[in-house]
């Protein structure tokens, strides 16, 4: 059978150590990808990305699966990346994107290509002073401060205005302030999974009850969505904006505006979660896809 990898960090692949809150995801996706993937003649290797460069040889391609720990490690994860390309390994997707989306300055790439992106102001550090100033600047009286090279929630600050934080306090990376948009919570995030280009599966996310949170790390939770026509146009636009061929796999998480309008919130193209859970083919979707990037495939 061919071999292909599916990426993974010490803390989302199953072992004796200690696993991350939501590494069931990983096993989730596992479970969906491999018997569709081994239908096709195709054996998927759960391996650490961090894994000596010589765990690639033999391996016809890469899914960069759940390594879910990149954002504190961008550089490295680059480079391993392009290293197991230039063994000849197909990277899905490749280096190149990963290096476009993880910082997520890439939202103004999409906003001027026509997308639809939430208000973002973009600052190099930021303190109780910055966040005040993004309040005027919004005109709200609360927002949400992000890592600009970041995943998962992980990092992430609401501050209201009767909750701001320390004079002492800074975010103390680069970072980025959009306002609080109450529809997250009320009405949910909406996911579109895209594989190949074209749509697979709709996800509503909801917070769960002490957070406004979305993942599942954070007491959060899915149903099965399914968008209207306006809406799918609208997700489906974010993905022709991107400024790639079709990737094996690309996931457009929005969100509702005041207006009634979806915005982008991320178009997450490096490690995202797909949801198998809500999709009847995932699997199949996906390996026909990437029987297709193989030598051969058609």
């Amino acid at each position: 059978m061919t071999r292909l990898g599916f990426l993974a960090c010490a803390d989302t692949l199953p072992g004796d150590g200690p696993r991350r809150g939501d590494a069931f995801e990983h096993d989730l996706e596992v479970a969906a990808l491999r018997p569709a993937l081994a239908a096709q003649g195709l054996e998927l290797e759960e391996i650490d990305w961090r894994a000596p460069i010589a765990a690639f040889d033999g391996i016809a391609l890469v899914m960069l699966g759940t390594a879910w720990d990149y954002q504190d490690y961008p550089d490295e994860f680059i480079a391993k990346l392009a290293a197991i390309e230039e063994r000849g390994v197909t990277v899905c997707n490749p280096p190149a994107v990963v290096r476009w989306n993880a910082d997520k300055r890439y939202l103004d790439e999409l906003a001027q290509q026509g997308a639809v992106i939430v208000p973002t102001l973009w600052r190099r550090d930021l303190g109780r002073a910055g966040v005040q100033d993004a309040m005027a600047h919004f005109a709200t009286d609360r927002v949400v401060v992000k890592r600009q090279v970041g995943a998962g929630g992980i990092g992430q600050h609401s501050f209201a205005r009767d909750s701001l934080p320390d004079d002492s306090w800074t975010m103390g990376c680069p970072c980025m302030v959009q306002p609080f948009l109450p529809s997250v919570v009320e009405e949910g995030e909406f996911t579109y999974v895209f594989i190949d280009g074209a749509f697979s599966h709709g996800v509503c996310k909801r917070a769960g009850p002490d957070d406004y949170r979305i993942q599942s790390l954070y007491g959060g939770y899915e149903t099965p969505y399914t968008p209207d026509a306006r809406d799918l146009a609208a997700a489906q636009a974010v993905v022709a904006a991107l400024p790639f061929e079709p990737l094996l796999y690309a996931r457009i998480d929005m969100v509702r505006l005041p207006s009634g309008t979806l915005a982008v919130m991320e178009a997450e193209l490096i490690e995202p979660y797909l949801y198998p859970e809500q999709a009847d083919n995932l699997g199949e979707l996906v390996a026909r896809a990437v029987r297709a990037r193989l030598p051969g495939g058609s």
